[in-house]
């Protein structure tokens, strides 16, 4: 029989309230949860979204998570080779004085697909048709995904953003009472161990030795820093 719970019901407009429920008749409300579909790569979720066009489920509220080196749209930001993530934290604090505009416009993509939804012509889409959409409307295809989390039935993103939890907080991911589909799940083992891991370099461990070598010589707080001196001349 059809389908009753979810949006691509009778051609229902999907929920927008954020914890995701729909109410019933007699006014209680009914959890739905979210089905959040990571993947290893970028790649892999284009595929997925591919396939999903040509499934009956298509028309379902959908987003997809991505870094800033995928989504980021601002002429100078999207060019740099250096930390994007931090530069877009600068612009939008205003350090310099200056600010993003596609940021301030990212409403105009959110409801943009919203629209489409309500008319029923929504369908499934991958990340270069987000950024075509927020080039074109001149605004952030980045917090623009994030947005349309809210109300989105699937959410499609890489392995880190659920396993990290600094990404997940940082993404603002419950994943309490969801569904969680891992594809390629054998992947899984080497994806945590690089959310739990950190590179140093020789030389960062020497400056490191150094400014345990001041605190140390000067009693400021010897007990303390005199074990991680001793942690940085053992890996040196």
């Amino acid at each position: 029989g059809p389908c009753t719970e979810c949006a691509c019901s009778s051609g229902k407009e999907p929920t927008k309230d954020p914890s995701h429920t729909k109410k019933k008749e007699n006014g209680d409300g009914v959890f739905v949860p979210k089905i959040f579909f990571g993947t290893r790569t970028h790649k892999q979720i284009a595929q997925i979204s591919r396939e999903l066009k040509r499934t009956a489920y298509s028309a379902v509220p959908m987003t997809i998570l991505s870094s800033r080196d995928y989504t980021c749209i601002h002429p100078v930001v999207s060019h740099s080779a250096s930390n994007r993530n931090e530069m877009c934290v600068e612009l939008l604090d205003g350090k310099h004085g200056k600010s993003c505009a596609y940021y301030h416009g990212t409403h105009k993509v959110s409801e943009h697909h919203a629209l489409q939804s309500a008319q029923g012509l929504y369908q499934a889409w991958d990340i270069e048709d987000l950024v075509s959409l927020g080039r074109k409307l001149r605004a952030c295809a980045y917090f623009a995904a994030r947005e349309l989390m809210v109300g989105a039935d699937i959410v499609f993103c890489p392995y880190n953003y659920l396993l990290d939890p600094q990404i997940r907080e940082s993404m603002e991911i419950n994943l309490k009472g969801q569904v969680v589909i891992l594809d390629e799940a054998h992947n899984i083992e080497d994806c945590a161990r690089e959310s739990v891991s950190y590179s140093v370099t020789e030389g960062q461990l020497r400056a490191a030795r150094e400014e345990l070598d001041f605190m140390v010589t000067n009693n400021i707080r010897q007990k303390h820093h005199e074990p991680l001196r001793a942690v940085c001349c053992s890996l040196i």
